[in-house]
């Protein structure tokens, strides 16, 4: 990390913050955690933020996370697949449609995913790399999702772009 962990006797943070942290985390504080908390209104905004867009959302948890596994893939924030990946497969993905997405552009073509999974990759794939969405993609996911998923299948792209960056430019790994 470009940066050293935070801890309460480097920088004192508000304990009920940090606590709730915690409790969205399942009782300990990640890697991303402890840089955020270098910035009490970063740490306090993304906390809430973050719990509504990965708990909140009606949009599926699998094209949710299909989506910040493409991110993670094209970005080489290799933080957010190692915590996303096993998301995914909770949500139904298998080893073999994980394998495809080491390369998103072989995944969007892919017969392991239908063709709404394909399209969501493609979604992914032009969010990331030209922010623009090319009309066809978008047209089809208006066919496919109601409009508060698309909407939402569109925050969470970008949110991740978001979390991507930050993990990369700050060096942050996964936890041992």
């Amino acid at each position: 990390m470009r940066l050293p962990a935070w801890t309460q006797d480097l920088a004192p943070r508000n304990r009920d913050l940090v606590a709730a942290i915690e409790a969205r985390r399942g009782g300990a504080l990640l890697n991303l955690d402890r840089m955020l908390l270098w910035s009490e209104p970063l740490a306090r905004g993304w906390n809430g933020y973050l719990r509504a867009v990965r708990t909140e959302l009606a949009l599926s948890p699998f094209l949710r996370e299909l989506a910040i596994c493409v991110v993670a893939r094209l970005t080489g924030a290799q933080y957010e697949y190692h915590h996303h990946a096993p998301e995914l497969k909770k949500a139904g993905a298998t080893d073999a449609q994980l394998a495809v997405l080491d390369d998103p552009d072989a995944a969007a073509r892919s017969p392991l995913y239908d063709e709404l999974q394909r399209t969501v990759i493609r979604f992914a794939i032009a969010s990331t790399r030209d922010v623009r969405i090319p009309d066809d993609v978008f047209d089809e996911l208006k066919r496919r999702l109601p409009p508060n998923e698309l909407v939402e299948l569109v925050a969470a792209t970008a949110t991740y772009n978001m979390v991507a960056r930050f993990l990369v430019a700050l060096d942050i790994t996964p936890e041992h």
